[in-house]
């Protein structure tokens, strides 16, 4: 699997759209700069790609691997990225009936 470079993706996306590629790349930064923002309020949608969502975790215990000794994990806020409907269906193909 090749993963794109944010360059290959300003590269990109400049060519299929016709806008510069320093426009393209300032856009990117834009989105990303509202995102952050947007999430650490609670949550940022993305329509047909998924959206941020910060959540938060309970205190639980687990254990230490190397011993097998009991410790205490404390509750704290996690961001996480759940993916929309149509992006699993465009990339894995829709589930039969």
């Amino acid at each position: 699997m090749a993963k794109m470079t944010q360059t290959q993706i300003v590269t990109e996306m400049a060519t299929r759209t016709g806008v510069s590629k320093k426009d393209v790349k300032e856009f990117m930064t834009q989105l990303t700069d509202l995102a952050y923002r947007e999430a650490k309020k609670g949550e940022f949608a993305f329509p047909g790609l998924g959206k941020l969502v910060k959540q938060k975790r309970k205190a639980r215990l687990g254990r230490n691997p190397a011993t097998g000794a009991e410790i205490k994990i404390p509750a704290k806020t996690v961001l996480k990225f759940r993916v929309a409907k149509a992006a699993k269906d465009a990339v894995l193909g829709a589930a039969k009936k």
